[in-house]
Order: C-alpha cells, then structure tokens, then sequence
C-alpha cells in the first residue's frame, strides 16, 4: 500500500526516552497486528540528549513501519508534534508521548471510539501515574490557562488522542510560532468524544516540564488564544483610578468642612505615587509581551526545521 493510502499514523515527539523506544515500538507493533490496513509510526526526536536518535535510526531500518525524523536542534514538544503532524499520512493520526505513560494497547479503543461518528477522540486519564508535585503544577496550569485566557481545558486530558484527516488537515494551516498543541486541537472543534485509559507510571527518568516550562508554556498559549489579560489590566487601571479619584476627593471634602484636618502627608503620596507606578509599568509589560508576539509572527520563519528523515526517499520500497 501507498503512503497516501495509510490507515493510521502514530507520532511520537521524542525527548530523553530512550530507555522506552524499542520497548514502545514493540508494544504498538503488537497492538496493531490486527488493524485494518497499513499504519506507520513517526518518532520526531526533539534534539534529545541521550541516545534516543541513534536508537530510532535502528528501529527505523528493524521496522519497515517506522519513520525516523531528526530536529535541527531542541524546538520543544508541540512543535515536534506539529513536526510529525506534517508529515503524517494516515487517515488517522495518533499522538502519544513516548516513556511508556501513555498504553499502546488503548490506541484500537480510541480508533474504535472515533469510527463511531467522532473526528477527535481524547484519552482521559481516570488516574494519574504521576508524583503528587506534577500533578498539582498541571492543575494550576491548567486553572491560570483557563482563567486567563477563556478556554477550559480538561486537566485528565494529556497528549494521547487520535484525530481523523480533516482535523489534522487543520491543525497543518495554523502556523503561529507560539505552540499549544492541546488548545489548537479544542480550537478547531470538530466531533469530540471520550475514552477513559489507565496511566501507568513513569518507569525511569522525571518529565522535563518543571516550574518555569509551565509557566512559559502557559504565557504562550494565554497569549496566544486570548487578549483576556490586556482587557484585566484596563479594569484594573480604570479601578484604581477611580478609587484615587475618590480618594483625592474626600481629603479636599475633608480640608473644606475643617481646615484643621490638612492634607495628608508626603508618605501616603509617595505610596500611592509607587503603586500606580507599578501598575503602569506591569500594563506596559503585559501590552509589550503581545506586540513582541506580534513581532515573532511578522519574522515568518520555519517552525522546525529537520536535520534528517530514515529512511530517506529510495530506501525503502
């Protein structure tokens, strides 16, 4: 069968995992044994550290479903999934993480779950395998995303869904150079159904998204979805402008009815002066962080760029 005629893709950004790759290949290779058509699996290696791209070169000369696609350096997981999006050819696409969390044995239940009538299906994790700190820094990434930017996303949700062509097809013409690939996904609509999977646990190494990876990757996609903050920080200068307005208001009222009273002093002056200068400055960084956004957009430039596909174009009949 042609690459144009596949029946599912399976993408994997990859990032020091390599202690699960073969193990990962294995287990899809045998979940899909029985699938109703050809079906290719893509590890788009993310620039990993570890040994992770000589061992999918491997996989990809071992398995003749495999395609092995290489970075130009480290782009970051959404934009190795965009990566492997582009270069899917299956009327279904999969994407799932590649330490092992994420089961290939549920990949035939969501298939069977979108052949239903569904375009995305969203693997909702009943229980998270996860240490208590990971779970509780997804679940403020998730309640600042949706405060601020206006979108409510499932925090049982992670990267593990299957989504027919059309979506995908979309999810190819957004081209912004801040990714958020769950956000784009709920963006687009389409059919959307559910299927509970179990998590397993991780079974060497830590996620590389700490602290200051969420909060960059929550920056982003507020930025990216909502103008929500810009309108939050014109509240609160009107707010605060009123309240000083009222303030100013009562000590001439205060001065008139008893001139004993006095104007207060020079430190509650100098606080208020601080204060609304602080907020001037903060309006002015949140207003330069969408123009710098808008600055990134006018560059037009790749979102990835690879290093080196296998098998390259010849090698494999």
């Amino acid at each position: 069968m042609t690459e144009a005629s596949l029946r599912l893709s399976v993408v994997i950004p990859v990032y020091r995992s390599e202690f699960a790759l073969r193990i990962l290949c294995e287990r899809i290779t045998m979940s899909l044994a029985d699938l109703d058509g050809s079906y290719e699996i893509i590890f788009v290696d993310d620039r990993s550290p570890d040994g992770s791209w000589k061992l999918i070169a491997q996989l990809a000369k071992e398995f003749p479903t495999v395609k092995a696609v290489r970075l130009s350096r480290n782009f970051g997981q959404h934009y190795a999934i965009t990566a492997g999006l582009d270069l899917a050819n299956g009327d279904w696409v999969v994407v799932m993480d590649g330490d092992l969390q994420d089961r290939p044995e549920e990949i035939p239940n969501l298939l069977a779950k979108g052949e239903e009538g569904f375009d995305i299906v969203l693997a909702q994790r009943v229980k998270r395998a996860d240490a208590l700190r990971k779970r509780a820094s997804s679940v403020i990434f998730y309640k600042c995303f949706s405060l601020l930017s206006g979108f409510s996303m499932d925090p049982s949700v992670g990267t593990f869904r299957i989504m027919r062509r059309p979506v995908v097809e979309a999810l190819r013409s957004m081209r912004e150079s801040r990714r958020l690939f769950g956000g784009f996904v709920q963006w687009v609509g389409f059919e959307t159904g559910y299927v509970e999977v179990q998590h397993d646990p991780r079974i060497e190494g830590k996620s590389s998204y700490g602290w200051r990876k969420l909060l960059k990757l929550a920056l982003d996609g507020i930025v990216a979805f909502s103008n929500r903050p810009l309108y939050l920080s014109i509240a609160i200068g009107f707010l605060f402008s009123v309240a000083s307005a009222l303030y100013g208001l009562s000590l001439v009222i205060g001065f008139l009815i008893d001139r004993r009273i006095g104007i207060s002093g020079w430190l509650s002056t100098m606080t208020v002066t601080s204060f609304i200068g602080g907020l001037i400055l903060l309006n002015l960084g949140i207003t330069g962080i969408y123009v710098g956004r808008i600055y990134d957009e006018t560059k037009r430039r790749p979102l990835y760029v690879i290093d080196g596909i296998l098998p390259t174009s010849g090698e494999r009949s």
